[in-house]
């Protein structure tokens, strides 16, 4: 895959979590994990892109540790809304399983490019 498709695929995801946010009950719970849900989300694409635009291999490294965090931290979120019966757990599943891919995704990527493929 490369960076344009992920590019592509990151902002799919923002767009998703985004919707999916807009699902969750209004209440004091909902809004507070969809708060976190939605920076969490919208931050892997951004930061892809910030990534991407590195001036230094240091800096695109460090980059791409936030970006595996970010989508991680997603995963967490997701879990909680599933876990807290906040939304049935086959309408946020797929998204679920997304947000894995992409923190396996950036974390492969975090390593390769600190350790050049040695970790």
């Amino acid at each position: 895959m490369n960076s344009d498709e992920l590019k592509a695929r990151t902002k799919q995801f923002a767009l998703r979590v985004m919707r999916l946010v807009e699902a969750l009950p209004k209440t004091c719970v909902g809004r507070a994990i969809g708060s976190q849900l939605v920076r969490s989300g919208t931050s892997v694409g951004a930061n892809y892109r910030a990534a991407c635009r590195g001036r230094s291999k240091a800096e695109f490294s460090a980059k791409m540790g936030t970006v595996a965090e970010e989508a991680d931290e997603s995963c967490f979120w997701l879990e909680l809304i599933m876990e807290g019966d906040l939304l049935p757990s086959e309408r946020v599943q797929l998204l679920l399983d997304e947000a894995d891919e992409l923190t396996a995704i950036f974390t492969a990527s975090t390593k390769t490019a600190r350790f050049g493929g040695q970790s």
